[in-house]
């Protein structure tokens, strides 16, 4: 008996020292892998959905919670100094003057005004910049007294007989972000007071014009929101009401329309309604839309799809684009779907799109932007290449009035990013599904407020480094999301490397009473990988870890009169002054008609990857300052040219004559504002 003890004491030391610190005083931890948090339990510190709201898996920390640092920082001071901080000073849509926003019976303002404020209001928020924070409540308050006796607000906009809501659904999203600010009560009264008027409209007039018949979902999750505050039970049946009367995202086979935006923003919509209706096969819906445009309209690297404004049969080689503004929405799209379902393939996806497509679709200043950015982009100038691109207009250059939409809608990306980047969760923890660097302010366990510092370069590094900072001991649990390609991943808590096997493709839960300055490192490996797009003739993108690599093509700038070259429809403000606004033109100054030589042995084996330097002004998305790039091997097609539309050709054959080996260099996608991404290749 005392030998089976001794026995048994042994192993319990042996597992106990398995799990403990090395660095402060032995403490137990245990680290497990798993789907998801466990959506059951009660987080006292941040509600989740009222019953009978199923209830999310991730719950989002009010705006300003999360301060980002690095690059991500970098890139939101560059918003606030380019477009985003200065649209109220130079777009005619956002002229104070006589606006619809801010003046009963104005004559402009329709969607460009909460487009713009969604994102700059919560920019200023994040970055606490006071001067922004009294602009968004010019805006903010403009919109709470603009409310009338029956509960609508904001500019009359009829369509006959029936109201038209689409604007008025943005502008519900920045009242959401500015109560989380200020938990100023009046934008509880406003909502309960508008959605009481949505709810006594017949069903025939509402939700009957194009763009709110389609983007229903978005005033759906303002409803959702604002039952989690008041518990009121007339908000259900609103719900129920604006899921009939939205558009059709539940089909199998077939979309309601094929609208690039549209597709981004609303495949949503039935997994929301999932949230109260609780059939499966509604969530399921929101999964094959997802995958349904991209088994045709998809099959290029960036994780976008090919409808340069609308998909079209035939349209569907790399050269077919996406707008900004379907970026910035299939980014939040994936946030709200990470939110509501846990599924760590929906973080993976928003990564896929905003390290790789969206940072290319702008200028570096973030001065100007593209309303088109394809995965093979080789001109970006200001002709009209319809029809091989769908829109008519001069779509492809850099120009701070590209389009109105996308002129204000783009600021929505980084600051909706960066809100995600920490989450609470329902077992009173916190979760990292999204990397950058950041600092999270926070409350978990029993209440106890924390900060996670995180400190990395990730998607450039594979190194992430967390900090938790905190007045006194506290257990809680902490998920970290391990990608799905990253093999051996690594965890060490204090110096003292995990050994539970980590997992890809699921979260690391470490349970642990966390001291002040505990420190957890993730290393993510990031490895060489190829992927082959069978629908275009067998084309491969390369990826390193989350980026995808392009080719890097010299690019020349050409800079314009914006004014010359701007849409009839994006208009200057009267006194704004053009000149500190220009339009670039970007022409390819070496050779872009490359195919890719593979090992027929070992595909990858004359890749190879080259660090560089971190740039000094924290910012790595242009050819110049990227840290990283690779070199390999790749043969010229002569035949493969700027076609009739002035477009990059439709990817070659694969027998195309080729010239001589040379070598070529590859570098991030989102770095490169003239790219080939999707490659010929050769076997040899």
């Amino acid at each position: 008996m005392k030998n089976i003890s001794k026995v048994k004491g042994m192993l319990f030391c042996a597992a106990l020292s398995m799990c403990c610190s090395c660095n402060h005083t032995s403490t137990e931890f245990s680290v497990t892998m798993t789907d998801r948090p466990d959506r059951m339990e009660q987080n006292p510190n941040y509600a989740n959905n009222r019953s009978p709201l199923q209830p999310s898996h991730f719950l989002k920390l009010p705006v300003g919670s999360i301060k980002p640092e690095g690059w991500l920082r970098k890139y939101l001071e560059l918003q606030r100094d380019g477009l985003t901080g200065h649209l109220n000073e130079i777009s005619a849509w956002l002229e104070k003057e006589n606006n619809a926003w801010l003046t009963n019976g104005g004559d402009h303002g329709w969607e460009e005004v909460p487009y713009w404020l969604k994102g700059y209001g919560n920019l200023a928020y994040i970055l606490g910049d006071e001067n922004m924070i009294n602009e968004a409540k010019t805006w903010i308050e403009a919109a709470i007294n603009s409310q009338r006796p029956d509960g609508s607000f904001g500019p009359i906009n009829m369509k006959g007989d029936k109201p038209e809501l689409w604007a008025q659904m943005i502008m519900l999203w920045c009242l959401q972000s500015y109560y989380e600010y200020t938990n100023d009560s009046r934008v509880l009264t406003l909502m309960t007071n508008f959605f009481k008027w949505e709810l006594s409209l017949p069903d025939d007039k509402f939700l009957e014009d194009y763009w709110e018949n389609s983007r229903g979902g978005d005033n759906l999750l303002s409803v959702y929101w604002l039952y989690n505050k008041t518990g009121e039970s007339f908000l259900l049946e609103l719900a129920e009401k604006i899921h009939r009367n939205t558009a059709d995202w539940t089909r199998s086979s077939t979309l309601p329309n094929w609208h690039n935006v549209n597709v981004a923003q609303c495949f949503r919509e039935p997994a929301t309604y999932y949230m109260l209706d609780k059939d499966s096969a509604l969530l399921a819906a929101s999964y094959n839309v997802h995958h349904l445009i991209r088994r045709t309209f998809g099959q290029v690297p960036g994780g976008m799809f090919g409808s340069d404004e609308n998909c079209r049969m035939g349209y569907i080689d790399p050269r077919q684009g996406v707008e900004t503004c379907g970026m910035v929405e299939q980014m939040a799209s994936d946030e709200i779907m990470l939110r509501m379902t846990g599924d760590p393939f929906w973080a993976e996806h928003c990564e896929d799109v905003a390290f790789n497509t969206y940072p290319a679709a702008t200028m570096p200043d973030f001065k100007a932007l593209r309303y088109i950015t394809c995965p093979n982009h080789v001109i970006s100038d200001s002709k009209n290449h319809h029809p091989g691109i769908d829109n008519s207009g001069p779509f492809l250059a850099m120009n701070p009035f590209s389009s109105r939409c996308c002129q204000h809608n783009h600021a929505q990306g980084w600051p909706y990013y960066t809100e995600h980047l920490v989450l609470a969760t329902p077992d009173n923890g916190a979760a990292l599904a999204l990397y950058a660097s950041c600092k999270a302010t926070m409350k978990v366990g029993d209440g106890q407020q924390i900060a996670i510092h995180e400190e990395t370069n990730y998607p450039f590094d594979e190194v992430i480094r967390l900090t938790v900072q905190t007045d006194k001991e506290v257990e809680f649990p902490l998920y970290l999301r391990i990608p799905t390609w990253a093999n051996q991943a690594q965890i060490h808590i204090n110096g003292q490397k995990v050994t539970t096997p980590v997992t890809s493709g699921q979260y690391a839960c470490i349970r642990r009473t966390w001291k002040n300055d505990d420190k957890v490192e993730l290393t993510l490996p990031m490895q060489l990988s190829l992927r082959t797009w069978q629908v275009n003739k067998n084309s491969v993108s390369v990826n390193y870890g989350p980026l995808t690599m392009s080719l890097k093509i010299r690019e020349k700038y050409v800079k314009s009169d914006s004014k010359e070259t701007a849409i009839g429809d994006s208009q200057w403000q009267k006194d704004a002054d053009a000149s500190q606004w220009p339009t670039y033109e970007i022409y390819p100054d070496s050779p872009w008609n490359y195919s890719l030589v593979l090992n027929k042995d070992n595909a990858l084996k004359d890749f190879k990857v080259i660090k560089k330097q971190w740039p000094a002004d924290n910012f790595p998305f242009t050819q110049e300052s990227v840290p990283l790039e690779i070199k390999t091997v790749g043969r010229q097609i002569p035949s493969w040219k700027v076609d009739q539309y002035g477009l990059c050709h439709e990817l070659p054959e694969a027998d195309a004559p080729k010239r001589e080996k040379e070598e070529i260099t590859l570098i991030p996608m989102g770095a490169a504002r003239l790219r080939i991404s999707a490659f010929p290749n050769t076997y040899e």
